[in-house]
C-alpha cells in the first residue's frame, strides 16, 4: 500500500503575510478557501509533490513551531541564490554531518558547500516571518533504495 505525504500544516500568525512570503518564491497557489469558521491556504513548491497549508482555525500549534522542514535541491548555490533574489533570508551554505538535524547550532556548521561534493552534506537554512524553519539540502545522488 502506498502512503504519500501530501500536505504539511504550518502554524502562522498572519495568513496574508505567510501567503505573500511563500508566493514570492514562485510557489503555486492551490487553494485559498474561506468559510465562516476557518481559512485555509495551500501552496506547492516548484517540482514538489507535497504542499504546505496554513490558515486560520486549522491548527492549535503555536506560530513558528514547525522546524526542520526539508527542501531538497540539486544545486544548493543556485537554489540559495534564487531564494535570496526573491527575498528569502537564507543563510550562507554550510556543510557538516549534523547540519540538517541541528541547523541552528553553529558548532556543527562548516563554512561553504561540502568540499567533496557529497550528496546530503551541503545545507542552507531560512525561516518564514513566523519562525517556521526550513532546511535546503543538496542531493545529487540518492542513497540506495531512495530513487
Amino acid at each position: 500500500m502506498d502512503l504519500k505525504l501530501e500536505v504539511v500544516v504550518l502554524p502562522v500568525a498572519d495568513v496574508d503575510r505567510a501567503k505573500q512570503f511563500y508566493k514570492g518564491f514562485g510557489w503555486r497557489e492551490d487553494a485559498d478557501i474561506v468559510t465562516d469558521n476557518f481559512r485555509i491556504v495551500q501552496l506547492t513548491p516548484p517540482g514538489s509533490k507535497c504542499s504546505i497549508s496554513f490558515g486560520a482555525g486549522i491548527t492549535t500549534a503555536a506560530p513558528g513551531s514547525q522546524q526542520g522542514l526539508l527542501l531538497v535541491v540539486e544545486d544548493i548555490e543556485a537554489a540559495r541564490a534564487e531564494l535570496v533574489a526573491r527575498g528569502a533570508p537564507v543563510s550562507e551554505v554550510f556543510h557538516g554531518a549534523l547540519g540538517r538535524f541541528h541547523p541552528d547550532d553553529p558548532s556543527v556548521r562548516q563554512p561553504g558547500p561540502d568540499p567533496e561534493g557529497r550528496s546530503y552534506s551541503s545545507h542552507a537554512v531560512f525561516s518564514d516571518p513566523d519562525g517556521n524553519g526550513w532546511v535546503l539540502q543538496e542531493i545529487t545522488t540518492r542513497l540506495p533504495g531512495r530513487e
